[in-house]
């Protein structure tokens, strides 16, 4: 009767281990999801950035001829941020090297629209039109998206990477593969504000 008893118990405590990992595992599962759909809408609010760019500068082109460099420069960053975004879109987990070549595209590309809207300081007439306004208004909205979803992916980066650290979630990573994954930090040149020079 005491045999059956301890293999009884022996099973018990088997069967609790086995579902604690499964459930430990679901979890990690379920985590890096979140993470991979955040890095999706951050791709997602950069895209739309990038894709409002061209109507920006096509409208301020039409009032600043004399400001090519500028608006060459935008464009050029936006090529470059296009390219670094798409990598960034295209791999299953980011690191360090990817998340900082977003980063540096995007803080580029936020300073040369910084420039490109001082230069729209200068044109009275372009500063009231209808177009130019209603897309500055999209741009700085997408501005604020970029910011959210940014902040929702290192939440969700911040919610995995304490999964697989803390026990025993650390054992069933281990045992998958579960790596941890990176923050997308906003660089000190987004935060500076826009310097106008008369």
């Amino acid at each position: 009767m005491k045999k059956g008893y301890v293999v009884l118990v022996i099973m018990a405590v088997f069967l609790i281990i086995v579902v604690g990992m499964v459930l430990t595992y679901n979890g990690l599962v379920s985590a890096e999801n979140r993470v991979d759909e955040a890095k999706a809408q951050v791709s997602v609010a950069c895209q739309r950035r990038l894709d409002l760019i061209p109507n920006l500068v096509e409208t301020v082109k039409g009032y600043a001829k004399h400001e090519k460099s500028t608006i060459l420069a935008v464009t050029n960053a936006r090529t470059r941020a296009q390219s670094v975004l798409s990598e960034f879109a295209a791999k299953q987990a980011v690191g360090n090297e990817e998340i900082s070549a977003l980063t540096t595209s995007q803080s580029e590309l936020s300073g040369l629209l910084k420039d490109l809207l001082v230069v729209v300081e200068g044109y009275p007439d372009l500063k009231a039109s209808a177009n130019f306004m209603a897309l500055q208004d999209q741009l700085e909205g997408t501005e604020s998206r970029i910011a959210v979803e940014r902040m929702r992916y290192n939440a969700a980066v911040r919610s995995y990477n304490t999964k697989i650290r803390i026990f025993p979630g650390s054992i069933v990573a281990g045992m998958a593969g579960y790596m941890s994954r990176e923050f997308i930090e906003e660089s000190a040149e987004a935060k500076e504000p826009v310097e106008i020079e008369f």
